[in-house]
């Protein structure tokens, strides 16, 4: 078992408080959005071993050491699942601002967009690439402090009457569409609307709806939050097709392919499959590929679906999700109880949130972590939360 070593992404969205709060240090004044855990290329976890012939510990990153003995760290089924890598990603997230209204692709779309890509030699770090990997993204967030999100279509009826209260005359094609059926066509057409819509004449619209709900306020006031980010950007208009979303602490959402969604602001535990696949769909001065989005946003009005922790009599509260890559679950640590074993054939990272645990010879603090090896054996004990990631092998 080893402490991890992390580094915190400095995103324009970021919180320029949330993370140095948890970690119980003081804030640097700039923003400060995500901490990552695990072997993600892009700036993997570090940790001190001793390796080779060499007696002096070293750091190194988390990827080189999984490279130099995939079976040993992950274990062999999970090797034999998902190849020599870790294949999830956790983090701390903590959006003091909107993130890009934007959708993963499925296993599959992500395989042949990759490979399409890769045959017509788009580089990878172009800004117009869609895709970085050949890889899906399924992600869950669990919120830490009450959390705002945006999360799947909402009824078409429903975004009609948000639209309508706005009284801004150049939505009312959009809304007078929301009534066709069926339901999936409408949404399909007036998120394609909105998309190639004349950038002059949507900031003239986004404008006016953003002063309209402010005035309304209520349930239209994060439409205006929104705006002040993001003035003129179409997004605004699309997030008033979804649902909106507010997570009370140990509430969450996974997000699956196609399923449209963006963060609003909160602090929150979030675990992906390892993959940098992005399909932006506003809210972003990035690039909008709108073909391939609207490829690959599935067009149906769902219920968000908040989950709650199903509690086991070990003590381990499990978020239950579709994919293989990750399981993340929670243990919620009482002074003076019997230490919790903590021992799967699967590798793991804790990361304490809350309290001062003891997880095998180590002491935590919030914001701390530790990588645990495939089947090596461990316990937690004293008083703290732990959120545990791995994955299902």
């Amino acid at each position: 078992m080893d402490r991890l070593s992390n580094t915190v992404r400095p995103y324009a969205w970021g919180s320029t408080t949330a993370i140095p709060e948890l970690l119980g240090v003081a804030p640097t004044g700039e923003p400060q959005a995500e901490m990552w855990m695990g072997a993600h290329p892009g700036a993997p976890s570090r940790l001190t071993r001793i390796s080779g012939a060499s007696e002096t510990p070293t750091e190194q990153p988390l990827t080189d050491v999984i490279a130099a003995d995939p079976e040993r760290e992950l274990g062999a089924a999970a090797v034999g699942k998902f190849g020599p890598r870790l294949p999830f990603l956790l983090k701390l997230l903590a959006a003091g601002a909107p993130l890009s209204l934007q959708v993963h692709p499925d296993l599959e779309q992500a395989k042949k967009g990759y490979e399409d890509e890769e045959r017509r030699s788009v580089p990878i770090d172009a800004p117009h690439r869609t895709y970085k990997d050949a890889n899906h993204k399924p992600e869950l967030i669990c919120a830490l402090t009450p959390f705002e999100g945006l999360c799947g279509f909402r009824r078409p009826t429903e975004a009609a009457q948000a639209m309508a209260a706005l009284g801004v005359d150049s939505l009312k094609p959009y809304v007078d569409l929301l009534g066709a059926h069926p339901e999936e066509a409408a949404l399909r057409e007036v998120l394609t609307a909105i998309l190639t819509a004349d950038p002059a004449e949507m900031a003239e619209t986004v404008t006016a709806a953003a002063a309209a709900a402010e005035r309304l306020g209520g349930a239209h006031a994060p439409y205006a939050r929104i705006a002040h980010h993001f003035p003129g950007d179409p997004g605004v208009i699309a997030a008033m097709l979804l649902n909106y979303v507010q997570l009370q602490p140990g509430e969450a959402l996974f997000l699956g392919a196609g399923v449209p969604h963006a963060y609003l602001g909160g602090l929150g535990v979030e675990i992906m499959a390892n993959s940098d696949n992005v399909l932006r769909c506003g809210l972003t001065p990035k690039h909008i590929d709108v073909p391939e989005l609207l490829r690959i946003v599935r067009f149906e009005a769902t219920d968000p679906g908040i989950l709650r922790p199903e509690a086991s009599p070990s003590g381990e509260e499990l978020y239950e999700t579709p994919v293989d890559e990750f399981r993340l679950s929670r243990y919620d640590l009482s002074p003076g109880a019997a230490p919790v074993d903590l021992t799967r054939p699967t590798p793991q990272i804790l990361l304490c949130t809350a309290g001062a645990p003891r997880v095998g010879t180590l002491d935590l603090a919030p914001g701390s972590s530790v990588f645990v090896p495939s089947g090596e054996t461990v316990e937690a004990s004293g008083t703290g939360t732990l959120f545990r990631a791995t994955v299902v092998a």
